[in-house]
């Protein structure tokens, strides 16, 4: 990758960064130096590997890198959202929605409810005290859509 890419440009890959984003897609081994096995299957030196992904991450071709937590299973709550936000506020908005810790990922979309965002709570119950929170900052509503059922889909994005 270019030492002058940044968060706004198109990132050029190479071979060793498209290898390591095709790879880490597939998880972590669970072991005691997960990145040290995975470095050793790619053929690399593990601080390469580390290096590699801190690039990554800098320019703004990873946005997140970390693990996947069951938040449910673990107790906690988690729940789609989503609001209906004039479009001259949308930035304002996104950034008094964003400042809750709860908000694990908001994005925009070409719909009336044009801003969703995903919440996860230490416990179910949080959820309605979260929703309300965000609707007294903004002053807007917040659509509640929980999960009635779960499916699993492997996203896996070849680069």
């Amino acid at each position: 990758m270019s030492a002058s890419t940044t968060k706004n440009d198109i990132a050029e890959l190479d071979n060793i960064d498209r290898q390591v984003i095709n790879r880490l897609q597939d998880g972590l081994p669970i072991v005691e130096a997960p990145f040290a096995v995975v470095a050793k299957e790619l053929g690399i030196e593990e601080q390469v590997l580390l290096e590699r992904l801190h690039g990554l991450r800098e320019s703004g071709v990873l946005s997140r890198f970390g693990p996947m937590y069951h938040a449910e299973r673990l107790g906690g709550g988690l729940t789609l959202a989503a609001m209906a936000i004039p479009e001259i506020y949308f930035n304002a908005v996104a950034e008094e929605v964003n400042a809750f810790a709860e908000v694990a990922h908001n994005y925009r979309r070409e719909h009336r409810l044009n801003m969703w965002f995903v919440l996860a709570t230490e416990t179910p119950e949080r959820i309605p005290e979260v929703i309300a929170a965000i609707e007294a900052a903004t002053g807007y509503p917040v659509y509640n859509m929980p999960k009635q059922e779960e499916f699993h889909v492997r996203l896996h994005l070849p680069v």
